[in-house]
């Protein structure tokens, strides 16, 4: 079986400015390279897993999305690393459109979306880490490693300061 680094995108990829979707208003986080470069090397499969509910909000559309997501690997790439999938949540219980109005067992901290991936990448969670900015990051999987990186949202309830900090346990 496999072993995941699952990332939180909005936060731990990009900086967090809110329901982004534009290309020019992306900026990486420092590290972000480094650290899923080290995770390959060790034999991670680098996944993202995120709740966009800005696309239940109406905010921007679930293509939007995708061609945000498809510069983000692009980026990857051009630093001799990449992302093996992206995984996303894009409904939220006070959404506007009706299609997505609901809460999803796919919406973190519920599972849904990890359990996706383990299954269609063979993952083993107990040997997996997932990387996140918010309490919400801490996934409902057992055995799944959750960690948390200091931001806006942690309060005190944080791992590490610094992504690098996360590689020596890779």
């Amino acid at each position: 079986m496999s072993k995941a680094l699952f990332l939180d995108r909005d936060g731990i990829i990009n900086e967090d400015e809110g329901y982004l979707f534009q290309i020019e208003r992306c900026r990486f986080v420092p590290g972000i390279f480094e650290l899923v470069s080290a995770a390959v090397q060790k034999g991670y499969l680098p996944i993202v897993v995120t709740n966009q509910s800005g696309i239940a909000r109406g905010y921007y559309t679930e293509q939007q999305m995708n061609e945000l997501h498809s510069y983000m690997q692009q980026e990857f790439l051009k630093h001799g690393s990449q992302i093996t999938a992206f995984y996303h949540s894009p409904f939220h219980p006070k959404a506007i459109l009706p299609h997505l109005k609901k809460a999803s067992d796919c919406r973190k901290p519920k599972p849904g979306m990890f359990l996706q991936a383990i299954h269609d990448h063979g993952i083993n969670p107990h040997t997996s880490i997932m990387v996140g900015d918010k309490p919400s990051d801490r996934i409902q999987l057992e055995g799944l490693s959750c960690y948390i990186m200091k931001s806006q949202y942690s309060g005190e309830d944080y791992d590490f300061e610094l992504l690098k900090d996360i590689i020596p346990l890779l």
